[in-house]
């Protein structure tokens, strides 16, 4: 399993992420997955899109989105064929329920977890995209809306994560340029009361899993 999960955007060491493919990165399409802000209104949302694949470019790297919500309701082995095609997926920051939704809807999470298990795909991405991963969401309601779901899609939220890390990754710590970073102690705060498995990220960090390897850079 190959993994390289940020606190905020791509990090201060994305190099590492880089060094995770198997193909040069100039041949590498990677896919872009920004579905946790599916409740922003278009305009917005496309800007932010935006702003990752031009994040990405300057890595060298050819991004294109894959929007989940194309593939809602289809058979699996569709979202099989469109996301196995990448080296690479980056699964961007937002509302952690809003994407937990998105990847069940699109049956990702089963072709996420099966792509990760034949160490055929690189997972990256941060915030959102790392809390998804835990076995279970709750906790993060202090800092994430579950209600957005419904204005997303009109449906009800998950609380279990995707259960591909055996512990929940909490973002924002110690970093007082983002606003949640304040709640999000609290919320690994409580975790550590609760006896409730987790590792925290400031901004500028990134976990990298490298088959039995883990760090933090």
């Amino acid at each position: 399993m190959r993994m390289y999960l940020s606190s905020f955007r791509t990090g201060d060491h994305p190099d590492r992420m880089l060094e995770l493919l198997a193909d040069p990165v100039a041949a590498c399409e990677v896919a872009v997955i920004a579905n946790a802000i599916d409740a922003l209104p278009d305009g917005e949302r496309r800007a932010r899109v935006e702003q990752e694949i031009s994040a990405l470019t300057e890595l060298g790297l050819r991004a294109v989105e894959v929007d989940l919500r194309e593939l809602f309701g289809l058979p699996r082995a569709r979202t099989a064929a469109a996301l196995s095609r990448f080296p690479l997926i980056w699964v961007r920051g937002g509302n952690v329920f809003v994407l937990r939704r998105a990847l069940a809807n699109s049956g990702a999470d089963r072709v996420l977890a099966g792509l990760l298990r034949d160490d055929a795909v690189v997972y990256a991405g941060y915030s959102a995209g790392a809390c998804v991963l835990a076995p279970d969401l709750h906790g993060l309601e202090q800092c994430d809306d579950p209600q957005a779901v419904r204005t997303a899609y009109g449906d009800q939220p998950r609380w279990d994560g995707l259960g591909l890390l055996p512990y929940a990754v909490v973002p924002h710590i110690d970093s007082p340029a983002h606003p949640e970073s304040e709640i999000l102690g609290e919320v690994a705060d409580r975790y550590h009361a609760g006896g409730i498995a987790h590792r925290t990220l400031r901004d500028g960090q990134a976990m990298v899993i490298n088959g039995r390897s883990t760090r933090i850079c």
